[in-house]
């Protein structure tokens, strides 16, 4: 195996943004459930920042939708490399589908009781 030099620097920065954002665009163009999220987000988001009442509140808002849209994407990742490992129904691949469409679930579960708690205590 030939050692290749490690980039380092602003081309390291570089290439780690491009590869998040082939991630990004691969994910709205793959999985309608993303593309789904990512217009709930962009109405909760600018909510977020309404409604929150101090820079805690707002943090809490934003960030709890930002972490469906994180959890769904780790989702997709795991949906994406079973499904490259092969179709066939296996006990496994379906269990490692179902943990991370748990997880999403989990995920929405912390953001409504985000907003729940802050908009209508």
């Amino acid at each position: 195996m030939l050692d290749r030099p490690k980039i380092i620097g602003p081309r390291r920065l570089a290439g780690a943004f491009l590869n998040s954002w082939k991630g990004l665009s691969g994910a709205f163009r793959a999985e309608e459930a993303f593309r789904h999220e990512v217009a709930l987000a962009l109405v909760l988001i600018p909510a977020g920042f309404w409604f929150g009442e101090n820079a805690i509140e707002k943090i809490l808002l934003v960030g709890s939708v930002l972490f469906v849209l994180i959890v769904e994407l780790l989702n997709t990742a795991v949906e994406t490399v079973v499904d490259r490992i092969g179709l066939e129904r296996h006990v496994l691949s379906g269990l490692a589908k179902d943990v991370g469409s748990a997880a999403v679930l989990l995920s929405f579960v912390v953001l409504l009781l985000v907003w729940g708690l802050l908009l209508f205590d």
